[in-house]
């Protein structure tokens, strides 16, 4: 879990370094308010509460919903979040950088790299898929 926080702290401590170092206050605060956006983008509290691999393909198994293994910073994954909308309680997301298990089960599909987001939807894995073909899934029966 320290390592997908790390990253947003990483963001939040030059954002805080680059307003210390402004000239003008007004200026110091948009840029720290910048900082502190791309910060929270890059944090795990961007998306659905992760579950461990274990969890995700057991709840999948019963309910058939996808399975999103993603990991914070990514932006394809943020970009994958952001066009699910509201719809993103409807896959279960697993965070590669908090569980190994999923990290594992990324490499076993992708061929030995972490490549995020993988996703899972009804036997079919997809290494970052369109997010439309991720809708597609979520729209089937």
């Amino acid at each position: 879990m320290l390592r997908s926080w790390w990253l947003a702290g990483v963001v939040l401590a030059c954002g805080l370094l680059v307003a210390a170092k402004a000239h003008y206050p007004p200026v110091a605060v948009v840029e720290l308010l910048i900082f502190v956006a791309l910060a929270f983008l890059l944090s795990p509290l961007v998306f659905p509460r992760s579950l461990t691999a274990a969890q995700a393909q057991e709840r999948s198994a019963r309910d058939g919903r996808p399975i999103v293994y993603w990991r914070p910073g990514c932006r394809y994954c943020l970009r994958l979040r952001r066009r699910l909308g509201g719809r993103a309680g409807q896959v279960h997301w697993v965070d590669i950088w908090r569980d190994p298990a999923g990290a594992a089960a990324v490499r076993a599909i992708t061929g030995g790299d972490e490549t995020v987001p993988t996703v899972v939807a009804r036997g079919e894995a997809v290494v970052n898929p369109e997010p439309a073909w991720l809708v597609g899934r979520l729209d089937r029966p």
